[in-house]
């Protein structure tokens, strides 16, 4: 069955204090065109710059998710409006906002979400796609205690896990089997802090706008009256700060839900998850994973799906073992007989490494003189192969390749370790260690099974044909 991108109908907005700034902003959420996506627009600065909410223009991730384009035209803690706009399944919208942060509200996505949905919801004649894993992905950050799997599946699921070292917190655990449950069972959720933490965030020049009325404040029951007196002073506040029956929280309402905690986290994942651009079929299953390392997921699937964007444009037939076949390089290279030394790619992280392959028959025109009675791969050959399989990944950072040719400025530190002969099959593996949008520096390791015969560093330049 068709899906349909969707936005709103009408314009809407809300004002409130901004939880890092300190600032009174107001965000103002407009219909937009079924190609915007999600644009912040930054209406305070000249000219109205756009902000798209996309994973490339992630610029901090200090206790929120900030979004810019530069160091003056940035937004900042987008992330509940970002699960908002996502749990009500809204594929293109506008959001101005009159300040450098999104206003607080309760700490929740709900307050978003509820305005969202009174702007009314309306399709758009645009399908919609979805970002669909055909095998089990796994992310790591053993510094920061996180693991990551996404598997498989027909919609957006969520698995979620924290445990807290705090005697009354603990270990707590979630799962959201659809978005169909988000603006009852996850959007309510507030943002929460521990109480050692807020004088570090202070002093970092965080919170100027935290209240105990728009965060959870989790505390140490161990701490002493002077602790609670000082926390007084930061937020300015007149009344006694008292901590619940159970040594958990200050001055606070009920808990919205027993494990408000890690719902909360889901509701900061399913934020950072939109700013791929594409809605997600697939389980997450995440223990302990904050902005930091849900930021570096989704550059994780940007790889990915970019992988599978260029394979739709150029290789026809799928395979689960090639990503590019012969005729799917000839769009891209534009190199021919008896010069296209490059059979197939067969691993692509975009922006990062390739793997190509060549297999070095006796029909090579280049044995007829190298040598007759000594066939012998020339060795400026298996350098110029394995440029051409680091020009596939250079082209490629372009948006329209076959109008671009790659000419390489530099070739250092070329070693040949072994004679490349009939019937060999050469492995190109060349990883990027630097790339801007026009020049990239690159290392090239080439093998015949698991033996190196040849490696190099590349400069290479790309130019208009």
């Amino acid at each position: 069955m068709k899906e349909f991108k969707k936005t709103i109908a009408n314009e809407i907005s809300y004002t409130g204090v901004g939880l890092h700034h300190g600032e009174i902003t107001t965000i103002t959420f407009k219909p937009a065109d079924s190609r915007s996506g999600v644009v912040f627009i930054r209406t305070d600065l000249p000219d109205n710059p756009e902000i798209p909410a996309d994973i490339d223009n992630v610029m901090d991730i200090s206790r929120g998710t900030t979004l810019g384009v530069s160091k003056k035209i940035f937004v900042s803690t987008v992330e509940h409006v970002l699960a908002a706009v996502k749990g009500l399944k809204i594929d293109n919208i506008r959001c101005e906002v009159n300040g450098p942060e999104v206003p607080v509200a309760d700490g929740s996505a709900s307050v978003f979400l509820k305005l969202l949905k009174e702007a009314g919801i309306v399709e758009q004649e645009e399908e919609r796609e979805y970002f669909e894993l055909t095998e089990p992905i796994s992310f790591s950050a053993p510094d920061d205690n996180v693991d990551i799997v996404i598997v498989p599946s027909n919609e957006l699921k969520i698995t979620f896990m924290v445990d807290y070292q705090h005697k009354n917190l603990g270990t707590q655990y979630t799962w959201l089997p659809s978005l169909d449950v988000f603006e009852d069972d996850f959007a309510p959720a507030r943002t929460f802090c521990f109480l050692h933490e807020i004088l570090a965030l202070r002093e970092a020049g965080l919170i100027k706008g935290g209240s105990l009325d728009n965060a959870l404040v989790v505390a140490d029951p161990e701490k002493d009256i002077e602790e609670l007196e000082k926390l007084k002073k930061i937020f300015n506040y007149q009344g006694d700060i008292k901590v619940s029956e159970n040594g958990l929280l200050l001055n606070t309402t009920e808990l919205r839900f027993y494990n408000e905690f890690v719902r909360h986290k889901v509701v900061d994942l399913i934020g950072d998850i939109s700013l791929l651009g594409m809605p997600i079929k697939g389980h997450i299953l995440a223990a302990r994973s904050g902005h930091k390392t849900n930021v570096e997921l989704v550059k994780k699937l940007k790889q990915i799906l970019k992988k599978q964007e260029l394979q739709k444009i150029y290789q026809k037939k799928k395979t689960t073992d090639i990503v590019f076949d012969i005729n799917a390089i000839m769009k891209i290279l534009p190199h021919r007989y008896p010069f296209l030394l490059v059979d197939k790619i067969t691993d692509f992280v975009p922006g990062e490494s390739i793997t190509g392959m060549k297999n070095v028959t006796m029909n090579e025109p280049f044995f007829q003189g190298h040598f007759p009675d000594h066939p012998v791969m020339p060795g400026v050959l298996i350098v110029e192969a394995m440029a051409q399989t680091g020009g596939i990944m250079l082209l490629n950072t372009m948006s329209n390749p076959e109008e671009y040719v790659a000419y390489f400025a530099s070739i250092d530190n070329v070693k040949f370790r072994k004679p490349v002969l009939p019937g060999d099959t050469l492995r190109f593996e060349l990883k990027a260690i630097s790339m801007k949008t026009f020049i990239t520096k690159m290392h090239g390791d080439a093998y015949v099974g698991d033996e190196k015969v040849c490696e190099g560093d590349f400069l290479a330049k790309v130019v208009k044909k």
